[in-house]
C-alpha cells in the first residue's frame, strides 16, 4: 500500500512539473509574441516624415485667450491633397484667425473652408501642399493604436495604447457620434490629431476625453472614426457645408431603465417618403442589427446610418410582434 502512495505521489509531481512547465512555455509565448508586435509596431511608426509630418499643431488667435485658457491650442490632420487639414470643430470655432504649426517648425497660415457642428469637424486650407494621411480601414477592438496631437501646447507628441471600443455612440459629445475609444493619452490640446494604426493608416480623428473630475487622461478617450471623418471632410473640403441625411424613423430605447430583455431601439413614427418608410419599418419594430452593428440604443443606429456611404444598402434586422425579419434600407445620395 504504502508503495503504491509512492507512485502515485510521484506521477503526481511529475505531472505537475510538465503542467508548470507547459504554463510557464506558454506565457513565454505570449510575452514574447506582445513584445515583437510591440516591436514591429513601434518601427512602422519610426518615421516621423510618414506620420507626424501629416500632423500639424493648430494656432487660433481668440478676442478673449483666457475664455480658452484650458485648451488655447489644437491639433489637425493633413489629408486629400495635401492642402486641406481636418481638425475638431471646438479647436477653431470663433477664432479671429488660425495659423498651423508644422512639425518641422514652419507657422502657416490657415483658413476655415468647411465645418460641422453635428459631428464636431472642421477643414482648413493652407496654400502650400504636406504630406497626407489617408482615411483608414475601419479600427479593431484590442488593437495596438497611437495617439498624436499636440498635448497642452507643448508641441506634437506621440501617444499608444490600444482599442478600447469601436462604434461608441451616444456618449454625449455630440448629436452625431461614431466614436473610436482608446486608452492611449490624450490631453487637453490634442484634439483634431491623430489616432493611427500600426501602419500609420488613419483609424481617426481625436476628440474628446470622458472625464468626471478635471480635464485630463484618465483612459477613456474618443476619436471620430475614420469612415465618418473621411465622409464629412470630403464634404466640407468641396461643399463648405454637409447637410446630413436621416432614416426618418424616430426612434427610443426599446427598454427602460428597470426591465429586463433584449436592448434595441424601438420604432415610435415614420415620416412619409423616408428612407425608414421606403424600407417598410413600422411603428412597434425594434431594429436589432444595421448592416454588421448591434443596434442597443437609437444612437446606433443613427450612427450606423449617416456613416455608410450614399447609395448604400443597409441590412436591418428586426422584430415585429415577436417575430424576426429582415429589411433593407437605402442611405440616401
Amino acid at each position: 500500500m504504502c508503495s503504491n502512495l509512492k507512485v502515485v505521489t510521484y506521477a503526481w509531481v511529475v505531472a505537475q512539473i510538465k503542467v508548470g512547465m507547459w504554463l510557464f512555455r506558454a506565457a513565454l509565448i505570449v510575452a514574447v509574441s506582445g513584445f515583437l508586435q510591440h516591436t514591429v509596431f513601434v518601427s512602422a511608426l519610426a518615421k516621423p516624415a510618414d506620420v507626424l509630418g501629416s500632423v500639424v499643431s493648430v494656432l487660433p488667435e481668440w478676442a478673449n485667450p483666457r475664455s480658452r485658457a484650458s485648451e488655447p491650442q489644437g491639433s489637425g490632420v493633413v489629408i486629400l491633397d495635401g492642402s486641406k487639414i481636418v481638425t475638431a470643430r471646438h479647436v477653431i470655432n470663433n477664432a479671429l484667425s488660425i495659423r498651423v504649426k508644422t512639425y518641422d517648425g514652419r507657422i502657416l497660415p490657415a483658413k476655415i473652408i468647411g465645418q460641422d457642428r453635428l459631428t464636431d469637424l472642421a477643414v482648413l486650407s493652407i496654400e502650400e501642399k504636406l504630406l497626407p494621411l489617408s482615411f483608414g480601414r475601419e479600427a479593431k477592438l484590442g488593437e495596438p493604436v497611437c495617439a498624436i496631437g499636440n498635448a497642452f501646447g507643448l508641441g506634437l507628441s506621440m501617444t499608444c495604447g490600444v482599442v478600447s471600443a469601436v462604434h461608441k455612440a451616444g456618449v454625449g459629445f455630440n448629436p452625431i457620434e461614431d466614436f473610436v475609444q482608446t486608452d492611449a493619452a490624450v490631453n487637453p490640446g490634442a484634439s483634431g490629431g491623430a489616432l493611427i494604426s500600426g501602419d500609420g493608416a488613419l483609424l481617426g480623428i481625436l476628440s474628446a476625453i470622458f472625464t468626471k473630475q478635471s480635464d485630463a487622461n484618465i483612459g477613456v478617450n474618443f476619436a471620430v472614426s475614420s469612415q465618418l471623418a473621411e465622409r464629412t471632410s470630403k464634404v466640407l473640403a468641396e461643399n463648405k457645408s454637409i447637410v446630413w441625411q436621416f432614416s426618418g424613423a424616430k426612434l427610443n430605447p426599446a427598454l427602460a431603465p428597470d426591465e429586463a430583455g433584449v436592448l434595441g431601439a424601438v420604432v415610435l413614427n415614420v415620416a412619409a417618403g423616408s428612407p425608414a418608410d421606403k424600407a417598410g419599418l413600422q411603428t412597434g419594430d425594434i431594429i436589432l442589427t444595421a448592416g454588421a452593428r448591434r443596434i442597443r440604443i437609437p444612437a446606433d443606429f443613427t450612427s450606423a446610418f449617416v456613416s455608410s456611404n450614399p447609395g448604400m444598402k443597409l441590412d436591418l434586422k428586426i422584430i415585429r410582434k415577436n417575430s424576426e425579419i429582415a429589411l433593407e434600407i437605402l442611405v440616401p445620395e
